[in-house]
């Protein structure tokens, strides 16, 4: 694994870049962008699944979004799905001009909210030319589910405050991704969230750089982004859908296989939770087989 820097415009991006064990820099490789959960980095779910799929001789890259972990981007810890697309593009950008990978067969893992970004990054960058997604939702949808209808406007209203207190030069205020404290996620009664308390907020997965933490003004972006919108009328790939039966975001994928046109499959694995296909040794082998076989087939 190298640690490597890309552009995005002006932000400077910060990835780990998997190479396969008998790496030849004078031959040409299939190459996959890894793009990780809302309020992850690529220390983890999305690294580990660039480092199955580089023992399998793809070059994969992990790399943290824009305004998060090492990479650039100011204001810091900004959850702008819009931005987060660009990222997926400017990760491409970086993979082609890599002279050991063939352009013409870069592919995309997405897992979470990477997942509906990556969907929706593939509708219009076609130098994608496969996308797989683990465990997908849209964050868009999501967001505007937790906010009943008569809660918006004051949730965006407040936003909003935030921008004006931002320009003022004020500090800012920032929200939780999932509940900060146990006692919280027990609360939602919901078998995801305590799932990602005990991922993110454990040592089972936790980071330094994983705070766990957005800026409010996020809201602003993530109430209007709606993830697979475009996918009936863009999305002319292959599409590989990963979800578990037990996933409370299981619709997701099944929705998005259902706008579809081209070539599609929706992959279920028995059993499995939302976040049992982040690190589960149950399930993550049968995953990336799944993935290997259809970027083999596809790329």
């Amino acid at each position: 694994m190298e640690h490597v820097t890309f552009k995005n415009f002006e932000t400077v991006m910060s990835g780990n870049l998997f190479l396969p064990d008998d790496f030849d820099a004078s031959k040409k490789y299939k190459a996959l962008t890894v793009v990780h959960p809302g309020g992850g980095v690529k220390e983890q779910v999305s690294g580990l699944y660039a480092e199955e799929m580089s023992k399998q001789g793809y070059i994969a890259l992990a790399f943290d979004a824009s305004h998060q972990g090492e990479s650039g981007g100011e204001p810091r810890y900004l959850e702008n799905p819009y931005e987060r697309v660009n990222d997926v593009r400017a990760s491409v950008d970086y993979l082609a001009s890599l002279p050991y990978v063939d352009e013409n067969r870069i592919g995309c893992i997405g897992i979470c909210a990477g997942g509906g970004y990556s969907v929706n990054a593939a509708c219009s960058e076609h130098r994608i030319r496969a996308i797989a997604t683990v465990s997908a939702m849209d964050v868009g949808d999501s967001y505007r589910q937790s906010y009943p209808y008569d809660a918006v406007d004051k949730a965006l209203l407040e936003a909003g405050k935030q921008r004006s207190e931002l320009y003022a030069g004020k500090d800012a205020r920032y929200i939780h991704y999932i509940p900060d404290t146990l006692e919280e996620a027990e609360a939602t009664h919901s078998a995801m969230i305590l799932g990602a308390y005990d991922y993110y907020k454990t040592p089972r997965a936790q980071h330094p750089n994983s705070k766990n933490i957005l800026l409010e003004i996020s809201l602003d972006y993530l109430l209007s982004f709606n993830a697979f919108e475009p996918v009936p009328y863009l999305l002319t790939q292959p599409l590989l859908m990963i979800a578990g039966t037990e996933a409370e975001t299981r619709h997701y994928s099944e929705n998005a296989v259902g706008l579809a046109k081209g070539k599609k499959e929706l992959f279920l694995l028995e059993g499995a939770d939302h976040m049992d296909l982040y690190d589960n040794r149950k399930y993550i082998p049968l995953a990336v087989a799944k993935l290997v076989s259809f970027f083999r087939e596809n790329l």
